[in-house]
C-alpha cells in the first residue's frame, strides 16, 4: 500500500508539474527565510549561555532617584569591589574590570592592536573562559602578568610556546605570559584578546587614588553567587551599601542584573527592565512564523485548486473499499513528502544565501548539522508545515461520497470557498503589515540620520590617545598646524561621537534636593572651533583668560532646564567647587541618536584625555593630508602605528542594528509578498478552474474579455481590501509600540496606509489578471462540450 501511495504521489507531482513546482518552491523560500531568520534568533538568545556558571554570575547596577524617576547605570565605585566579597555570605566572590580598549602588543619587530581588559585575578575562576595553557586561579595574580588568545599568540609568536615569553604592552611595560585562552567565542558580551592584571592597573595614580573614593562612578564590578536563586536575598544586602558609606546627596542602591539577560534586556526605564535585543528577536520570530504560515497557507490553497481532478481519485479509492483514515493519511503522506523535499531544498538555499546573509547581518552563523537540536527542529518543521499544509485538503477531499463524486454531483470548491478565502485574506493581512512596517522602520531611520548634529563631521578625523601623544601634545599640535595640512586640533575625554562621563551640576535658583545629571566633555582650548559647534552666547575658552579653569560652558539643552535670566557670569556648583559659566553652545549629538539630546558641560582639563580630534584643511588631496599628518604622529609616538577614523563613518556605527533590521524586514517583506503572490496564483487558478463552464456561458451570451477579467478581479479586490481594513489598524498601533522606544521619532505618516493598500491591491490585480484572462480568451466549446 505504501508503495501505491508514493507512485500515486510522484505521478501526481510530474503530472502537475507547473503546480508542483510553485507549490515546492513556495514552501522552501518560506523554510529558507524561517531558517535563516531563526539562525539569527537562536545567535542572539545563545549570548553568554557557554559560561558554566551562568544563572550565579551578575553585574553590579545602580539605581539612582533624581530628576522626578530613577536612572540605572553600570558604572560603580571601585571599592565596591572588594567591599562585596563581605557583604552577604550568598556572594561567593568579585571582579573588577575596566571598559576595555585597544593595547599595543609588541614582540621584537611584530605590533599588534588587540583589544583588551584589565581585570582582578578571580576573572577566570568566575566567567571561566577556557585556558589552553595555565591556571585560572593563578594567570593573573602576578602584577606583570599577562594572557592573550589563541589568535594573539599565533600573530605574536607563530609556533612557539608563548608561556613564559615577554611582551611589551602600550610601549610602557614588559609583561610575562602566563596563560593563552581559546578565542573568545562571538556570542559573548566580553570580546577581548588579552587580559591585563588589575594589580598593574592600580600602579597608575588616578586607579590608586580611588581605592577607597565611594564618589567615583568608573569601575564595572561583578559577582558571583553561591546560588543563582537568591539574588534577591543579595539584593536586599547590598542595597543600601552606598548610602552607608555617605553617597546620600541622591538615593542610590546597587541591584543585581543576571549575566544571561546582558545581551538581551539591557534598557531600564525607570528602575525596570524595558527591553533592549529582546525586541528585534521578538520582531522577527514573529516574521518567521509569518512567512511559514503564508508558505503553508499557499499549499493548502494550491492543493485545493487541484482538488476536482483528485476528487475523482477519491471517488475511486473508496467505491474499491479505501476508509476515510487511509485516504486521509494517504494526503498527509503527500504533504509530508513535498514538506520533506521543500525543507531539503530550502536548506540548500540557506547554504548558498548564507554568506550574503552573515555579512548582511555581522555575524558568521552556520547550520550545524552534528547538532541534536538542529534535527529535532528539523524533523519539528518538516512534521509541522506537513501537517498544518496537508491537514486542510486531506481532511476536506476525504470527506467526499464515492456516489455524488462519481456521478459528477459534487461542486468541489464550493463549500470550500470561505476558508480559503479567509485563509488569502490572512496572508495579504500579512503581508500588508510587513510592508507599513518596512516603510515606517526606513522612515524613521532616515528622521534620524537627518536630524541636526550640531558640528560638522566635514574632514573631522579622530586618533586615539596614547602615552606619547600626551607628552609631545603641544609640539604635534604646532606641528600638525604649521603642516597645511591640518586646520585645527583638539583633545578631549570622549570622541565627538560618544559620552564618556556624566556628572551632576547645580546652578543659582535650583529648586532644593532637585538633581539633574549633564553629559560631561573635558577638553583644552579649540574644542567648538574643531568640532564646528557654534558659540551662542558668550565665548569660548581662552589662553587669554588664566581664570579659565574655572570656567564653564554648557548647551542650550541645559539652559533651558537651567532657566537662567542672566546666564553670563552664573557661578555654578561642580565637584564642590565654583565654575563660572562663560558661554553657552549649541545641541550637539554625541549620544544615541534615537535619544533627545541632554543637557551637557564643557570644562577646560586638558590631562582628562582619551581622543585627539583632527580637522583637516580639505584644500587638497585627502590622501595627502593624512600621508602628512601621519608622519608626524610617527614621529611623536613611533611605537604605534598611525590608526585614524573619520567621524560621519564612526557615527554611521550607530544606526548598525536599526539599519539591519530595517534591511532585513525589507528582505523578508519582499519575500513574503512573492510567496503571497503565489499563493494568490493558487486560488486564482482554482477559480478559473471552477467557473470555466460560467465563463464559457458569459462568453457565448456576448461578454467581451474585459468584463470576464473584471468579474473575476471583482472578489480578489474585496479580499484585498478586507485585509486592508484589518491589518491597517493593527500595523499602526504595533508600530506606535515599537516607536516608543525611541525619543527622537516620527509619527506615523498617513500616507504609508493608502500607499501600501494602492500596492497591495495592485499586485494581486496583476495576478489576478493572468489568470482571468487565460480563462476568459480559452474557447467556451471546450468548457460546454460535456453540457
Amino acid at each position: 500500500m505504501l508503495k501505491n501511495y508514493l507512485l500515486v504521489t510522484f505521478r501526481n507531482l510530474v503530472k502537475n508539474s507547473v503546480y508542483s513546482v510553485i507549490n515546492i518552491a513556495g514552501l522552501s523560500i518560506g523554510i529558507a527565510c524561517s531558517i535563516l531568520i531563526l539562525l539569527w534568533v537562536f545567535d542572539e538568545l545563545s549570548f553568554d549561555r557557554f559560561h558554566p556558571k551562568t544563572d550565579r554570575l551578575f553585574q553590579v547596577w545602580i539605581h539612582a532617584s533624581y530628576d522626578g524617576k530613577i536612572n540605572s547605570w553600570t558604572s560603580v565605585p571601585l571599592p565596591t569591589y572588594e567591599a562585596m566579597k563581605t557583604a552577604d555570605s550568598n556572594i561567593k566572590n568579585s571582579v573588577v574590570a575596566d571598559w576595555g580598549g585597544d593595547h599595543m602588543l609588541t614582540v621584537g619587530e611584530t605590533r599588534i592592536l588587540k583589544k583588551g581588559h584589565y581585570v582582578s585575578e578571580e576573572f577566570l575562576t568566575m566567567f571561566e573562559f577556557p585556558l589552553v595553557k595555565g591556571n585560572a586561579a593563578q594567570v593573573l595574580t602576578d602584577v606583570h602578568s599577562i594572557v592573550i588568545s589563541e589568535a594573539a599568540a599565533k600573530a605574536l609568536f607563530g609556533d612557539a610556546d608563548p608561556i613564559n615569553q615577554v611582551i611589551r604592552v602600550d610601549d610602557e611595560a614588559d609583561l610575562k605570559v602566563t596563560g593563552v585562552l581559546k578565542n573568545v567565542p562571538e556570542n559573548s558580551s566580553f570580546q577581548f584578546d588579552c587580559l591585563l592584571p588589575w594589580k598593574y592597573n592600580e600602579t597608575r595614580s588616578w586607579v590608586k587614588e580611588n581605592k577607597s573614593n565611594w564618589g567615583n562612578y568608573s569601575f564595572q564590578v561583578f559577582v558571583e553567587l553561591n546560588d543563582g536563586n537568591k539574588e534577591e536575598a543579595v539584593e536586599k544586602a547590598i542595597v543600601d551599601m552606598l548610602a552607608k558609606h555617605d553617597q546620600v546627596d541622591t538615593k542610590r542602591e546597587f541591584f543585581l542584573h543576571p549575566l544571561a539577560r546582558w545581551r538581551l534586556h539591557s534598557h531600564f526605564e525607570n528602575g525596570k527592565e524595558s527591553g533592549g535585543m529582546i525586541e528585534y528577536v521578538q520582531m522577527f520570530t514573529v516574521i518567521a512564523i509569518f512567512i511559514l504560515i503564508i508558505a503553508c497557507i499557499n499549499f493548502m490553497n494550491l492543493a485545493t485548486a487541484r482538488s476536482e481532478r483528485r476528487a475523482r481519485e477519491v471517488g475511486i479509492r473508496k467505491s474499491v473499499g479505501s476508509r476515510r483514515f487511509e485516504i486521509i493519511f494517504q494526503f498527509l503522506g503527500e504533504s509530508l513528502l513535498i514538506s520533506f523535499l521543500a525543507f531539503v531544498i530550502a536548506v540548500l538555499l540557506a547554504e548558498l544565501l548564507l554568506p550574503a546573509y552573515n555579512n548582511l547581518v555581522d555575524k558568521h552563523l552556520f547550520i550545524a548539522y552534528n547538532s541534536a537540536s538542529f534535527w529535532i527542529f528539523a524533523f519539528g518543521l518538516i512534521f509541522f508545515t506537513g501537517i498544518i499544509s496537508g491537514s486542510y485538503p486531506a481532511f476536506y477531499l476525504s470527506s467526499f461520497q464515492p456516489s455524488k463524486v462519481l456521478k459528477g454531483k459534487v461542486q468541489v470548491g464550493k463549500s470550500a470557498s470561505l476558508p480559503r478565502k479567509i485563509l488569502v485574506t490572512l496572508q495579504f493581512g500579512f503581508s500588508i503589515l510587513l510592508i507599513i512596517g518596512t516603510l515606517v522602520i526606513y522612515r524613521q531611520i532616515e528622521h534620524v540620520k537627518s536630524r541636526d548634529l550640531g558640528y560638522s563631521q566635514k574632514n573631522l578625523i579622530t586618533v586615539d590617545y596614547t602615552t606619547d601623544v600626551g607628552k609631545n601634545y603641544k609640539v604635534l599640535k604646532q606641528e600638525l598646524l604649521q603642516s597645511g595640512a591640518v586646520s585645527s586640533v583638539t583633545k578631549s575625554n570622549s570622541p565627538i561621537t560618544g559620552i564618556y562621563s556624566n556628572n551632576f551640576l547645580a546652578w543659582p535658583g535650583m529648586e532644593p534636593g532637585r538633581k539633574v545629571l549633564f553629559a560631561t566633555i573635558a577638553t583644552e582650548y579649540d574644542y567648538t572651533k574643531t568640532m564646528g559647534i557654534k558659540l551662542v552666547e558668550g565665548r569660548d575658552f581662552s589662553e587669554d583668560f588664566k581664570s579659565d579653569t574655572a570656567a564653564i560652558l554648557v548647551n542650550k539643552a541645559a539652559m533651558d532646564i537651567m532657566q537662567l535670566k542672566n546666564p553670563l557670569g552664573a557661578q555654578l556648583d561642580l565637584w564642590d567647587r565654583k565654575v563660572e559659566l562663560i558661554g553657552i553652545v549649541d545641541n550637539v549629538l554625541m549620544g544615541s541618536p534615537e535619544h533627545q539630546i541632554g543637557p551637557m558641560f564643557i570644562v577646560l582639563q586638558p590631562e582628562w584625555i582619551s581622543a585627539v580630534s583632527i580637522r583637516l584643511a580639505g584644500a587638497n588631496d585627502l590622501k595627502e593630508e593624512l600621508s602628512k599628518v601621519e608622519a608626524i604622529f610617527k614621529k611623536y609616538n613611533p611605537a604605534y602605528p598611525f590608526e585614524y577614523t573619520f567621524v560621519d563613518v564612526e557615527f554611521q556605527k550607530k544606526f548598525t542594528t536599526i539599519a539591519m533590521t530595517s534591511k532585513l524586514a525589507s528582505l523578508f517583506a519582499s519575500l513574503a509578498i512573492f510567496i503571497t503572490g503565489l499563493g494568490l496564483f493558487g486560488l486564482a487558478a482554482f477559480t478559473a478552474e471552477q467557473r470555466t463552464k460560467e465563463i464559457g456561458i458569459r462568453k457565448v451570451l456576448g461578454a467581451s474579455v474585459g468584463s470576464l477579467v473584471g468579474l473575476m478581479s471583482k472578489d480578489f479586490s474585496r479580499l484585498v481590501i478586507i485585509a486592508f481594513v484589518v491589518a491597517a489598524p493593527v500595523a499602526w498601533w504595533l508600530l506606535n509600540i515599537f516607536l516608543e522606544r525611541y525619543q527622537y521619532r516620527i509619527s506615523i505618516p498617513w500616507w504609508v496606509f493608502p500607499f501600501t493598500g494602492f500596492v497591495a491591491l495592485a499586485f494581486a490585480l496583476i495576478i489576478v489578471s493572468t489568470q482571468a484572462m487565460r480563462a476568459a480568451r480559452s474557447n467556451p466549446v471546450n468548457s460546454l462540450r460535456n453540457e
